[in-house]
């Protein structure tokens, strides 16, 4: 069986105090496979521009030109994280017998990557990332991380617990994840629906090489609210739920007060009355506020607007370079 050909896809946002490094350590580790024949001469680490506002698309370049083993996609604007991992998986996909996708920080380990080829070697079709242990996060960090992996689990989303987006898909995999066409993505949940042969690989994450991380906790909470959501509907059935439960404790509460008044103990409530209708009030606004969440990923969906759109893809496996695709 001939060396697959791997292509190593990086998405990058605003990263050009980092990539230069990246793309160093990165070009070392492709080259010591290549050398040790473990993949194919072909392979390629593809940066992934996400309509980045700084140098990062001309580093880009820079690479490609330097080292025929680097490739690059540019994208026509900002489209996020997820839909630019997408966009670079289902570009490489005519040139990759196999793909791992990491960021471009190299928080992973990229001694992993050995690993995952073996798994890979071994009949997995995908082959998971995970962190063996988050020692290096704050309290706050791990706790709230943790507690978003099993809220997600709770809700009925099959994900790979401390797995973000680092992980081996082979063509058959990818050509499986292309058949998910939904506008609202979170990878994360996605790929495990996929199935087939899968496999897990631990290591521990790193410090980022340098720059700031590209998710604050505004984004992070909000990634965390699209994972939710386009996962599971399971909040609107907690809704639900709430109505019965709610509806049953003010069943109860009127045959108390229908007791209460026969038996002459009837006593004037205004606080407890108050409180409930703000109560209910805020429950009601926070019911709507959920659904209205879902009415709104309904409405992306229908419009089956584009998820992404590249710009220009520079390859050496290509016939022709920096040729834009639209």
């Amino acid at each position: 069986m001939s060396a697959p050909v791997l292509y190593l896809v990086v998405p990058c946002y605003n990263e050009q105090e980092v990539l230069l490094d990246t793309a160093e350590k990165l070009g070392q580790k492709l080259a010591g496979l290549i050398a040790s024949g473990k993949v194919h001469d072909r392979s390629r680490i593809a940066f992934v521009n996400d309509g980045s506002r700084d140098g990062t698309w001309g580093l880009i370049c820079q690479c490609t030109r330097q080292n025929p083993h680097f490739s690059g996609i540019n994208l026509a604007h900002n489209e996020g994280h997820q839909n630019a991992l997408l966009a670079g998986l289902m570009t490489v996909l005519s040139h990759a017998d196999v793909t791992i996708s990491m960021d471009a920080d190299l928080q992973d380990d990229i001694d992993a990557i050995d690993a995952m080829l073996e798994k890979h070697a071994a009949g997995a079709n995908i082959v998971y990332g995970v962190r063996e242990n988050r020692a290096s996060d704050t309290f706050l960090k791990r706790f709230t991380a943790e507690s978003f992996y099993r809220a997600m689990r709770a809700l009925g989303a099959d994900i790979v617990f401390n797995h973000a987006d680092f992980r081996l898909m082979d063509r058959c995999a990818l050509m499986a994840l292309a058949e998910y066409s939904e506008v609202n993505l979170f990878l994360r949940g996605i790929v495990p629906m996929i199935g087939l042969t899968h496999d897990i690989v631990y290591y521990t994450r790193k410090q980022r090489l340098a720059g700031d991380s590209k998710y604050p906790w505004r984004r992070m909470a909000s990634f965390a609210w699209e994972g939710v959501t386009s996962l599971s509907a399971r909040p609107i059935r907690l809704i639900s739920q709430m109505g019965i439960v709610i509806s049953f404790i003010s069943g109860l509460m009127l045959v108390w007060s229908i007791v209460r008044h026969f038996v002459g103990e009837t006593i004037v409530g205004w606080t407890s009355l108050v409180v409930s209708l703000w109560f209910l009030g805020g429950l009601i606004l926070l019911s709507i506020g959920v659904i209205g969440e879902y009415v709104a990923k309904i409405y992306l969906e229908v419009k089956r607007r584009p998820r992404y759109l590249v710009q220009d893809f520079i390859d050496s496996n290509e016939s022709e370079k920096n040729k834009p695709l639209f």
